[in-house]
């Protein structure tokens, strides 16, 4: 189960579990669209692989299985 991470890593912007704006890579780093495009050029920092669009998790799922609420944020990663 994906962990829906609350945050941007590189601008620390919101991403709550119904955005449309948050990428995540295959090992579930959490970037904004525009930090993906901007500054990331579509390549993960962390691991070098590409991004796709964050699934949203339906709202009768999030009473079971929330998301997380640990914030990671690495700007000199970016």
């Amino acid at each position: 189960m994906l962990t829906l991470r609350p945050s941007c890593e590189c601008c620390n912007r919101d991403l709550p579990p119904d955005s449309l704006e948050a990428r995540i890579c295959s090992f579930e780093c959490t970037f904004c669209a525009d930090c993906v495009e901007t500054v990331l050029k579509g390549r993960c920092p962390n691991c070098g692989g590409g991004f796709a669009v964050r699934p949203v998790r339906p709202a009768e799922k999030l009473l079971r299985y929330p998301a997380s609420t640990e914030r990671i944020h690495k700007p000199q990663g970016c």
